[in-house]
């Protein structure tokens, strides 16, 4: 099992190598930085401290979704909770689904902006999401800290993998995307905001917790329905 940390569009070039320096203490190593971001060196290295090699294997993506292309459990973070947040993890739940993947697979696990976090359409982009259980009253963390406390969690727990294969997420992604193209075709979405009920379907998706099988099959049943509905006499 891998873990993949996923800083999107990080401000700080500081920020990035304390967050590879608290990677590297949990035995992790897989950096991805999404979208813009500041010069890293050499400040990065400075805060990184020993752990130029994890910033030297850092990988950048253009996007989000190609970041977790491949990933087999995607987890966002967010400091919202409660009603307002789909968010139904924490750093102790996600370390248990950490440990049921199997030998090559991958969880990434996504960080947004110091200032302003992830957007709603990057978090339901992800499968799941989690928050740290915070004071209220004062529930944002700094980024590298924040790394660190899930690092810290996933280094603790004990493989326990499960025969399930999870599906790659770019295969859930074109699940969702034919989903929430046909229920709108059909009407059940409205025209001028349809994420705004799909967001909860994907919540709903992301705690099934499908298998690579189970999302192919429902892939399948979406074409067959699309094909009733072009062939409609």
């Amino acid at each position: 099992m891998k873990l993949r940390i996923v800083l999107v569009e990080p401000r700080e070039a500081g920020n990035v190598g304390a967050a590879a320096r608290v990677m590297k203490n949990f035995g992790f190593d897989e950096l991805w930085i999404v979208g813009e971001h500041p010069e890293l060196l050499p400040v990065a290295i400075w805060w990184g401290s020993g752990a130029d090699d994890v910033l030297a294997a850092a990988r950048f993506a253009p996007t989000l979704q190609q970041a977790l292309g491949d990933a087999r459990i995607t987890v966002a973070t967010t400091a919202m909770r409660g009603r307002t947040s789909i968010a139904d993890l924490d750093p102790s739940s996600t370390a248990r689904l950490f440990a049921e993947l199997g030998d090559d697979d991958t969880m990434a696990i996504v960080f947004g902006r110091e200032d302003s976090g992830l957007t709603r359409d990057e978090v339901v982009l992800c499968q799941r999401a989690a928050s740290i259980p915070t004071n209220p009253a004062f529930p944002t963390m700094n980024l590298a800290q924040s790394v660190g406390v899930f690092c810290y969690e996933l280094s603790t727990v004990e493989r326990r993998a499960s025969e399930r294969i999870r599906p790659p997420a770019a295969l859930t992604e074109r699940l969702h995307e034919r989903a929430e193209a046909l229920l709108l075709e059909v009407g059940f979405l409205q025209e001028s905001n349809p994420s705004r009920i799909y967001e909860e379907l994907r919540a709903i998706a992301g705690r099934a917790d499908l298998d690579e099988r189970e999302t192919t099959v429902l892939l399948g049943i979406l074409r067959q329905v699309e094909w009733a509905l072009r062939h409609e006499v």
